[in-house]
């Protein structure tokens, strides 16, 4: 037999479908709650505890929840007995008083009023989330203000906290994800749906990426940067650098990257720190095509999947520092991180072979452990070479 606790976790599966019908103005009708109508108690005490369990938090003894509809029927140890072959809220007050939901139903009619004056093409969204009605019920005026703006203004041009609205600094911040589905239909006609980021969805400033870079080339430093090294600027200005370079060298460590002026002397240079994964902020450096790449990073799987990942935007790449050869001259045995990536990789056939004994092995060598006098040894026959 269903017990009272089974019956409330039924009911308050059917609170959502409830919330859709308030919203699409369904009238409430009688809500069934199935339950397994067998019963197998062999013990008199059994079955009365049962029944009277069931019957404390019917409408019957308390005013209000269910209602049971009683069948005698012969059952196979106790006889014929009164069974409930029937549990239903006859009444939408039943139902709410029940799941103590009167106020948040309250709250949640006069939210959807609220929103779908202002936003009636939303009704939809309030159908399919009514939940989200409920979580944000707090912060309606302030997400209609939000809206508001936006259906006047789809294309602001600032950054969030620019915005001329009446909401608290972080607020945008701080609800982005409600903000966003509902911008989605408000500014539809607006949006750059292929945009994950906020910011540039919606068309607002956002802080971009800072790539940094060294000129290991002192006459372009002092000719292009007044005699400055060590640059950072935002990765669409570095989009649309100029230089009169021929070589770029990332840099996955940053280690290795500071001491990269230590370098011998490279004509039509630069040192990038790639930061990792984040060579994906790279990806639109459309002059990289036409130079010459070198890609250094650790001796591990993650080394050789993040140039994988570089040399997917430039196939130009080619890698430093990350053949057998070093690796078994300056290994260490020290060990790495754990690979879960399964896809092809974008590697030469020496890298692959490299690439496949280290993730068996889980081994790593860091760029740091490389002696600089090796480093540089490399670099003068390069150029020596040049």
């Amino acid at each position: 037999m269903i017990t009272p606790q089974e019956i409330r976790k039924k009911a308050e599966r059917k609170y959502i479908d409830y919330l859709k019908s308030l919203v699409s103005k369904t009238p409430f009708d009688k809500l069934i709650i199935r339950g397994d109508k067998k019963y197998t108690k062999s013990s008199l005490p059994e079955f009365e505890k049962e029944i009277k369990a069931i019957v404390s938090q019917s409408k019957e003894k308390n005013g209000y929840g269910y209602t049971l509809d009683f069948q005698k029927v012969k059952t196979k140890h106790l006889g014929t007995q009164d069974l409930p072959i029937s549990i239903y809220f006859e009444t939408e007050r039943d139902f709410l008083k029940f799941l103590s939901k009167r106020k948040e139903v309250d709250f949640f009619k006069f939210n959807v009023n609220k929103i779908t004056n202002v936003f009636p093409d939303l009704e939809e969204w309030i159908i399919n989330k009514p939940i989200k009605v409920i979580q944000n019920q707090n912060n309606w005026d302030d997400i209609l203000k939000v809206c508001l703006y936006f259906k006047h203004n789809p294309t602001p041009n600032l950054y969030i906290r620019e915005l001329p609205i009446k909401v608290h600094t972080k607020f945008i911040e701080n609800n982005r994800g409600v903000i966003k589905e509902l911008l989605d239909i408000v500014i539809s006609d607006y949006t750059q749906k292929d945009k994950k980021q906020f910011e540039k969805r919606f068309n607002l400033k956002y802080a971009e990426p800072q790539i940094r870079f060294k000129v290991l080339d002192k006459e372009i430093s002092q000719r292009f940067f007044s005699g400055l090294d060590d640059i950072a600027i935002p990765i669409s200005q570095f989009e649309n650098l100029n230089l009169p370079i021929e070589k770029i060298i990332v840099f996955e460590n940053k280690t290795n990257f500071y001491t990269a002026l230590t370098l011998p002397k490279m004509n039509k240079t630069i040192a990038l720190f790639g930061s990792g994964f984040s060579v994906s902020n790279l990806k639109n450096v459309e002059w990289f095509n036409h130079k010459k790449l070198l890609y250094w990073g650790d001796i591990d799987v993650q080394g050789f999947e993040i140039l994988s990942q570089f040399r997917g935007y430039f196939p130009n790449v080619k890698s430093i520092f990350m053949d057998e050869e070093t690796f078994e001259k300056f290994f260490e045995k020290d060990y790495g991180t754990i690979s879960k990536v399964l896809t092809q990789l974008n590697l030469t056939e020496k890298e692959q072979m490299l690439y496949d004994i280290l993730k068996e092995n889980n081994w790593r060598l860091e760029q740091e452990k490389i002696p600089i006098d090796y480093v540089n040894s490399y670099f003068e026959k390069e150029y020596a070479n040049a």
